[in-house]
């Protein structure tokens, strides 16, 4: 088990360098080749976990330290250690003798010895004090919650009635739904090919089938054939609230990696411009279109431009635009802690800028889904608000009587999307030209 702390120590310390998780863990990784397969489980879990519940993990970290540590390895190595005794079912001895002979293999300039001593003296007073130490963050919120604090006081404002709730969910594991391609196979039919495997699934709404518990992608009925795709059921709606028809000329702005371009296409034969600003996310999109047997044409170009632009006016668009994913902290657990505060002003930028931009190529008549995977309001309607005062021939539509929004399934005060155990935090507004 020593091996998957050190891999999930290296991962954390890059996190806080300020390099992502998707990219930490696999760099992490490569540093043990032979680490098997457990091990290398084990460290993903690790280190989703330690970053999932760092600000309690850290505030009882500085209550038994004398002093800041120097060294930053050292300090990941304890953050995961703690994070193991206070949420892992491993056994604590175990986990302590390991984090001890872990410090042996971290790089220089660790004094190992010392270090060692260390360890084993603070995992060890962690598990005689841990009573008294939850007592005494009892009274710090971002300890408690696991959040930073200017990330509470900004939910507390905007939702008074479901911020605690909000911010208890997105410390959760995430859901794993699927969506089920309707060209290939019916719902009730594929929720009987998984009955027959004995896979536990439901349907949540629409095409959406809920998991009871994860199952590798590798081993999903039909995943590779273009059967299902991989998707949250908050992400399913927007093809429906699209509402799109066979034949219409749709553009779907910031696509990548493409699982609303594909879903949009299963739903409508429609002509499907994919436009992103990175080749390399836009071969992810061509991966996931070919698996599904679709076609789109696919442009790089950025959003808040018109020069990728034809002219040709579109009937519907998707804006997918860039935003602080405060909605999806549970499954990129990294951003509670890489984000600032400052970045929601240059993300509102980024989409007053973007939306402008596309509102000029949409027909008349036509409609426009503005989404983020957010629960800021200034990304939200706060951005749709301003957008409506400056531009007379825009229309917000009502989504009361909008049918995708109606499951049960679905927990949403006029398009925002609270985070739950059905689907993450999204917000929706439907935008139409007069």
């Amino acid at each position: 088990m020593y091996i998957s702390q050190l891999i999930a120590a290296d991962a954390v310390h890059q996190v806080f360098a300020g390099r992502n998780l998707t990219l930490a863990l696999p760099a992490a990784l490569s540093l043990f080749p032979t680490a098997t397969p457990q091990q290398r489980g084990a460290a993903a879990d690790l280190s989703y976990g330690t970053l999932r519940f760092y600000g309690e993990i850290d505030a009882n970290l500085t209550q038994l330290l004398e002093k800041p540590l120097t060294d930053e390895r050292l300090h990941a190595l304890l953050l995961v250690a703690i994070y193991q005794l206070l949420h892992d079912k491993a056994d604590a001895f175990t986990v302590v003798n390991q984090a001890v002979h872990a410090v042996s293999q971290l790089k220089k300039p660790v004094a190992k010895s010392w270090a060692k001593g260390l360890v084993n003296a603070i995992l060890r007073n962690f598990l005689r004090q841990k009573d008294q130490l939850a007592a005494k963050i009892k009274v710090n919120e971002s300890a408690s919650f696991s959040y930073p604090q200017w990330w509470i006081n900004k939910l507390k404002t905007q939702y008074p009635q479901q911020w605690q709730s909000i911010l208890e969910t997105g410390n959760q594991h995430p859901p794993m739904t699927l969506r089920v391609n309707l060209q290939k196979v019916s719902v009730d039919d594929y929720l009987q090919l998984l009955a027959r495997q004995d896979i536990e699934a439901t349907n949540l709404g629409n095409e959406a089938i809920f998991l009871a518990r994860p199952v590798p992608v590798e081993k999903i009925p039909g995943f590779s054939e273009g059967v299902v795709s991989v998707q949250d059921y908050g992400a399913q709606l927007a093809a429906h609230l699209l509402d799109v028809k066979s034949g219409q000329r749709v553009l779907d702005a910031c696509c990548a990696p493409g699982g609303k371009t594909g879903h949009t296409l299963e739903i409508a034969n429609v002509n499907m411009i994919a436009l992103d600003n990175d080749a390399i996310r836009l071969q992810r999109v061509q991966s996931n279109l070919t698996r599904l047997g679709l076609k789109a044409e696919l442009l790089e170009g950025d959003a808040g431009l018109a020069d990728w632009y034809d002219g040709q006016p579109f009937d519907r668009i998707l804006a997918d635009v860039p935003c602080t994913a405060s909605g999806i902290v549970r499954r990129h657990v990294d951003i509670k802690w890489l984000r600032r505060e400052a970045d929601i002003a240059s993300f509102n930028a980024q989409q007053a800028k973007i939306l402008p931009s596309l509102w000029q190529m949409l027909a008349k008549g036509g409609k426009l889904l503005y989404v983020t995977c957010s629960v800021f309001n200034e990304e939200n309607q706060g951005q749709v608000d301003n957008f409506l005062k400056n531009h007379a021939d825009a229309k917000q539509i009502p989504f009361d009587a909008l049918p995708a929004l109606s499951s049960p399934n679905i927990t949403h005060t006029q398009g925002q999307l609270f985070p739950s155990t059905a689907h993450d935090g999204f917000f929706y507004a439907l935008l139409q030209k007069n």
